[in-house]
């Protein structure tokens, strides 16, 4: 038994199978109703320790707090204090290291209904969380759960389903996600230009200050992102936040790299200044904003009939704003495959995490 031929699609379910399907999960070991972990401020919980060859192909995850809210409530963002960390085969870095909820795609600790293939937020309100992305491992899987929370005890509900096998077979990458942010920006002051000068002139030929989503080294394949954008500007100006080309630099080649964009909704598969709520499989807007853009947004593009792949390093780039001259709240995860082992990366402190509002 190996990782195999077998695909997902429709035409693949009648094909026979020979390897045997796992779950680690929160049921209540005693026979009752408590199927879950409950969370201490600054604890870490150990979610699954596989042990031989698999591949994860289906997480479901939620979480509440577990008692009622106040307007002292210290930890309202407990979704931003949470931190997924996951471990293949020994490695002594994690390939994912992402706080809990933006690693299930939707920033600015907030959930929201949607669907796209490899990611879901269910109901109700968004708070069932699904991971369909297939994560492969030859000899150990391990998730833990920190939390960096003041005071605020959780109740946590998971599900973490994966396929056994004897051995994992060659050429299959490791399943990677980094969490990333840059607030604000570091763009460019108005300084008497007019508002279109400001949004739209100037110019970029290098790169060099775009928001960087990943930055990796090692042979692999960039697979996708969820981007967040906190509207900073205050103005009744028309204050669109975006036109920020993306730019992939594959290989460490020179500008222009061979994948250059056209704006920032451009790359995210939308259109002339989307303002409405939209998932689909592979890209969607989730979070879109308030009147005139403002406030938070948050979108994903996910590389899955077309991914990135690299032999030695990548970097994943979008402008903020045209020419970088914009200064919102920028972050983002990054999703992607590689060989291990991998260049250590690591998240910023929780104060450095919190949404702005």
């Amino acid at each position: 038994m190996t990782y195999g031929p077998f695909g997902s699609s429709l035409r693949d379910l009648p094909r026979l199978r020979t390897h045997r399907r796992r779950r680690e999960s929160s049921w209540d070991r005693t026979g009752g109703n408590d199927d879950r972990v409950t969370v201490e401020p600054g604890q870490t919980v150990t979610l699954a320790d596989i042990h031989g060859a698999g591949s994860v192909n289906h997480i479901w995850m939620t979480v509440a707090p577990r008692d009622p809210g106040t307007p002292e409530t210290a930890d309202r963002d407990f979704l931003r204090k949470l931190v997924l960390r996951v471990y293949w085969d020994d490695s002594e870095h994690p390939s994912v290291l992402v706080p809990l909820g933006d690693f299930f795609g939707v920033g600015h600790g907030r959930t929201a209904n949607f669907v796209s293939a490899p990611l879901q937020m269910s109901p109700q309100d968004g708070k069932a969380f699904n991971c369909f992305f297939h994560m492969p491992f030859a000899s150990r899987a391990r998730f833990e759960l920190t939390s960096e929370c003041d005071s605020e005890v959780l109740w946590f509900y998971y599900y973490i389903d994966y396929d056994q096998f004897e051995e994992l077979g060659d050429g299959l990458g490791r399943f990677h996600a980094r969490w990333n942010r840059q607030s604000p920006a570091d763009g460019l002051p108005q300084d008497g230009m007019s508002n279109s000068e400001w949004l739209f002139g100037g110019v970029n030929r290098d790169g060099d200050g775009n928001y960087v989503i990943l930055e990796a080294q090692g042979r692999g394949h960039y697979v996708g992102c969820v981007l967040n954008v906190t509207n900073l500007r205050r103005t009744s100006d028309w204050n669109w936040y975006g036109e920020g080309d993306d730019m992939i630099f594959i290989d460490g080649e020179a500008f222009p790299p061979s994948l250059h964009g056209t704006g920032t909704e451009d790359y995210f598969n939308t259109a002339w200044c989307p303002s409405q709520p939209y998932h689909a499989p592979y890209h969607g807007l989730t979070l879109p904003g308030g009147e005139n853009w403002s406030g938070q947004i948050s979108m994903y593009r996910f590389h899955v009939e077309d991914p990135v792949p690299f032999t030695t390093s990548i970097r994943v780039s979008i402008e903020h704003g045209h020419a970088n001259r914009r200064s919102d709240d920028l972050s983002s995860v990054a999703y992607w495959y590689q060989e291990l082992p991998h260049q250590p990366f690591g998240l910023p402190e929780v104060s450095a995490r919190l949404p702005i509002f």
